[in-house]
């Protein structure tokens, strides 16, 4: 059944454990999140750090929350976008993949310019794996796409339903950022229950447009490697937004018990 929907793997030792570790690393993230820990960034930059880890965390190089963001994003867009104009494109699916993620991580940086609010910082020790991890991924993607070259076609294609997935991501990640940036005024640095758009139903829809948009670039890819790292990315996004959901709980007694995590009705 797996086979109908994806390229034949290539016999590439680096690729498949390219997918083992991606899916396995967001996974952990994802319980580590559950648990308790949590990725140092946005309204968890500085969450419940003890004594002895905040006195170590003045010793590692702190960056605004804007220059955090930037370093995130500029690997992998840079990446996709010199895959996109300087290589060979052997197929249309290799051309729409370098394109999606050019567009992905041009959207992401622009957000970090024009769009967002920030109440808080980044260190250097959150910022530098997040964007390795980006940059890794972005590479490895576009590369496993090239390795398809000569390989016969899955069965089932999974295009046309990519690039729609693809595009409903990404408009619906944008608007609940852009929801999120003037829930704000100028210098004001208080989280508000965010109220409009999918908002009323759950607590980070920009995560569940996130999920969408990365399991529309896989449906395009049609890849292993593109799936392991979507599934890994869905999994890390569903307790980072249990993680925000409990946040939001903690810190508003207000907070509605009806807005659910990330999908509505259900989690």
């Amino acid at each position: 059944m797996l086979l109908t929907l994806i390229f034949p793997p290539p016999p590439s030792i680096f690729m498949a454990a390219m997918s083992v570790i991606s899916f396995t690393s967001l996974a952990n993230a994802g319980f580590s999140e559950l648990r308790g820990k949590h990725m140092q960034y946005s309204k968890f930059w500085n969450f419940n750090s003890s004594q002895k880890s905040a006195e170590k965390k003045q010793q590692i190089p702190q960056l605004s929350g804007r220059t955090g963001m930037l370093i995130l994003y500029a690997p992998a867009f840079l990446a996709a976008l010199s895959c996109l104009l300087f290589f060979p494109h052997h197929s249309t699916r290799h051309l729409l993949l370098s394109s999606a993620l050019t567009l992905h991580f041009l959207k992401r940086l622009l957000e970090v310019q024009f769009v967002h609010s920030y109440s808080g910082g980044m260190s250097v020790d959150t910022a530098i794996p997040i964007s390795l991890s980006y940059f890794l991924s972005t590479a490895t993607m576009i590369y496993g796409q090239n390795l398809t070259q000569g390989l016969p076609e899955p069965p089932i294609d999974l295009k046309e339903t990519g690039i729609l997935l693809f595009l409903i991501g990404i408009s619906g990640n944008f608007y609940h950022h852009y929801i999120l940036s003037k829930m704000r005024s100028k210098g004001d640095k208080e989280y508000k229950i965010p109220k409009g758009g999918l908002f009323e139903l759950v607590i980070c829809p920009h995560y569940f447009f996130e999920i969408m948009g990365f399991v529309g670039v896989s449906c395009i890819s049609q890849t292993l490697y593109a799936f392991s790292f979507a599934m890994g990315t869905a999994l890390y996004l569903t307790g980072r937004s249990c993680a925000t959901r409990k946040w939001y709980l903690s810190k508003f007694k207000e907070f509605p018990q009806t807005v659910k995590a990330l999908i509505p009705y259900v989690l």
